[in-house]
């Protein structure tokens, strides 16, 4: 198991914003997620005192992150940053999560992973209650453009 630190140096999002707390487990093509944060007040996607469940997108995408930066550093480098392009296929079966007392937890699976892109399918949960699903697609900064 990865905890919040080990997450936060594999992923671009710093502090608060680095959104997932443990790494429950993974493998080459998926990976399992927990999260405690979505009940702190001063969660940086809360608004008007409240964390929507369109958020948990926001999780979705953090999950794809920090798998590719699992795969990175297994084969000794890391992953280069990326951009959010696509969300396909989202349903949520909420309106908040900032009231939900246990963790959040996330699977997410690898569906395409290359050198210019990834898509992922996730799936986050509450106690074993569906809160999301999705597929987020990323495309990723080539290591020619982070050198010039």
């Amino acid at each position: 198991m990865l905890l919040r630190e080990q997450i936060a140096a594999l992923v671009p999002h710093a502090g608060s914003m680095c959104l997932w707390d443990e790494v429950v487990s993974w493998d080459a093509g998926r990976i399992h997620l927990r999260a405690h944060n979505h009940r702190d007040p001063a969660h940086p996607l809360c608004s008007h005192d409240r964390l929507r469940a369109v958020h948990l997108c926001e999780y979705g995408a953090q999950a794809m992150a920090v798998h590719g930066g699992l795969l990175a550093q297994q084969g000794g480098g890391r992953a280069p940053p990326g951009m959010l392009v696509a969300l396909r296929g989202v349903e949520l079966h909420v309106v908040s999560i900032d009231d939900l007392p246990g963790a959040l937890e996330c699977e997410a699976e690898a569906l395409v992973v290359g050198d210019s892109g990834q898509q992922y399918a996730f799936r986050i949960t509450h106690d074993g209650v569906l809160l999301a699903t999705g597929r987020a697609a990323v495309m990723l900064q080539s290591t020619e453009t982070l050198h010039d």
